[in-house]
């Protein structure tokens, strides 16, 4: 049975709450997008489903990201693949979600970031499953994978080969199969198993 997130979390915190989650620490190319998000109430009426956003469909997060973008404040933060490389995936995940809070048009009080680890420039408080638990971190899943995707599907465009915009870079055999064939792109993270092997030949 699936937990349900409510603001439980929220309420035991003074001040603003912000939400914090990321997208894409397992692809092998892309940035890690994070994103932060405030409800203006936790009394609200929130007619869509928010829940960890690997458990909805595509269309159900779809509508939950259109309804969250246009009823809080909400912000997106990135770490490209270069980045990626410089940090390593966990730091750099840190940094997605520091800058993510610091687009915020109103700063937090306090954030809840989802995971075991709260980024070192943030007053916050690690919750770990946070977007199963916590709305905040919920919607702020659901904005981060919608970004995140979007974001894969225009990489697509431009290498259709390698079938980000049904993959999103994660490692299927498909994007295997196209490394192994056309290489890697400026995209793919080259300290990556997979693409670090490619590049070793």
């Amino acid at each position: 049975m699936l937990e349900v997130a409510d603001f439980s979390l929220e309420r035991e915190c003074c001040g603003v709450v912000a939400g914090c989650d990321e997208a894409g620490r397992g692809p092998l190319c892309g940035p890690v997008v994070a994103a932060a998000v405030i409800f203006p109430s936790f009394d609200i009426d929130i007619p869509v489903v928010i829940r960890d956003s690997k458990q909805m469909s595509a269309h159900q997060r779809a509508v939950a990201y259109d309804w969250i973008t246009q009823n809080t404040i909400w912000a997106v933060g990135e770490c490209s693949a270069a980045e990626i490389d410089e940090l390593n995936i966990l730091w750099a995940s840190m940094r997605a979600m520091e800058r993510a809070v610091a687009g915020l048009s109103l700063q937090p009080d306090m954030c809840l970031v989802d995971g075991n680890r709260v980024p070192k420039n943030l007053i916050g408080r690690a919750v770990v499953h946070g977007d199963a638990r916590s709305l905040s971190i919920a919607a702020a899943s659901i904005i981060a994978k919608e970004t995140r995707d979007k974001i894969m599907r225009e990489l697509a465009d431009k290498f259709p080969m390698y079938g980000w915009d049904k993959n999103a870079g994660y490692p299927t055999a498909e994007h295997l199969r196209a490394i192994e064939k056309y290489g890697i792109t400026e995209h793919h993270r080259k300290t990556f198993g997979p693409v670090k092997k490619c590049l070793l030949g």
